[in-house]
């Protein structure tokens, strides 16, 4: 087993939104703060660093996970997608996000990145989810401004659209 003194810095090499990215982090070092104070990508959140709220909520090889109970040297070699790669190259908001702007379904946007990144993995596994599933998907993450009306009426918008496209 390898075995790291906590003050020495390790070479992190990931995909990070589909490009290859590299940093330096001790190994006690969280995925968030990596992401944050290393790569530059501050669209992830730190909220309550107990897995317990949700803002920091990343995608891991695909599935969402909480960026402040991982460690950066977990995902070395992985992909990871944050907010910042949801949009288009353009800059064009994808469906999700202009839902979400469409029925504000923000205020504060402190919850935002990591309810877009769970939404986002949902979407991925079921194109078309029950309201039960998207319910179960927001009531992972703590909303104060809100009152998650406007963020289920854009996911539930999304999963329609998605419904009607099928047929």
């Amino acid at each position: 087993m390898l075995r790291l003194n906590p003050d020495e810095r390790r070479r992190v090499s990931l995909v990070l939104n589909g490009k290859p990215a590299a940093g330096w982090a001790e190994s006690r070092t969280l995925v968030s703060d990596f992401l944050r104070h290393e790569l530059g990508e501050t669209g992830t959140h730190v909220g309550c660093e107990h897995g317990v709220c949700g803002a920091c909520t990343v995608r891991i090889d695909g599935a969402p996970c909480r960026a402040c109970l991982c460690l950066a040297v977990q995902v070395d070699g992985r992909a990871v997608d944050t907010v910042e790669g949801l949009a288009g190259a353009d800059g064009a908001l994808n469906p999700l996000q202009a839902a979400f702007r469409k029925h504000h379904a923000l205020q504060c946007g402190f919850c935002t990145p990591g309810l877009l990144m769970s939404l986002s993995a949902l979407f991925d596994f079921d194109p078309a989810p029950t309201e039960a599933a998207i319910r179960d998907t927001v009531g992972g993450h703590l909303c104060r401004c809100t009152g998650y009306a406007g963020i289920m009426a854009a996911a539930l918008e999304v999963a329609e659209g998605r419904r009607s496209a099928k047929t």
